[in-house]
């Protein structure tokens, strides 16, 4: 009867909350470092200040935080690029995919394979963003479209892999 404890159940359950918690904390710190750069570390900026309290709504660390804020603010900070993609995804849904990266090709490559896996491209540039309006920094739909069940399972299949990629912060689609 070995492992058949409460201790690795727990140790078990608790592998996949740190999992989720780490991959949410690591895109918070690429948003923080990236507005840390763009206003030069200033702590008072309402840019800095918006993001480090949507990471702190994720129960971020603060030493995480303060740690990502001195990155961007450093000489030596990577350049991390925003960078968005379109697709027409399953019944016809248009698909807006935002990554934040430190190399274009990679980001590019891994989206493109996850799209080409549940046999979809990327479409041009433009060809997707007009079924949108966007409004401070998110996309909103300007019409929806019903998707059939089959559809549905297909479209979440495609924007849970999308969002598991670190590359990736956020996928909008007009899909009801």
């Amino acid at each position: 009867m070995s492992g058949h404890n409460k201790w690795s159940k727990i140790k078990n359950k608790k592998a996949v909350t740190d999992a989720a918690k780490s991959k949410i904390f690591s895109k918070m710190a690429k948003l923080i470092s990236t507005a840390s750069r763009q206003v030069k570390g200033d702590a008072t900026s309402p840019l800095l200040r918006a993001t480090i309290d949507k990471a702190r709504e994720y129960n971020m660390p603060a030493d995480n935080i303060e740690r990502a804020v001195k990155k961007g603010a450093g000489s030596d900070a990577e350049a991390l690029e925003s960078i968005t993609y379109e697709t027409y995804g399953p019944g016809g849904s248009a698909l807006i995919i935002e990554t934040l990266t430190d190399n274009r090709n990679k980001a590019a490559q891994e989206v493109k394979f996850i799209l080409s896996k549940h046999g979809f491209s990327l479409a041009t540039p433009g060809s997707a963003t007009w079924a949108f309006t966007k409004e401070q920094d998110e996309y909103k739909p300007n019409t929806t479209i019903t998707l059939s069940k089959e559809d549905e399972k297909i479209l979440g299949a495609l924007i849970e892999e999308l969002e598991d990629n670190d590359e990736v912060q956020e996928v909008y689609t007009n899909a009801e």
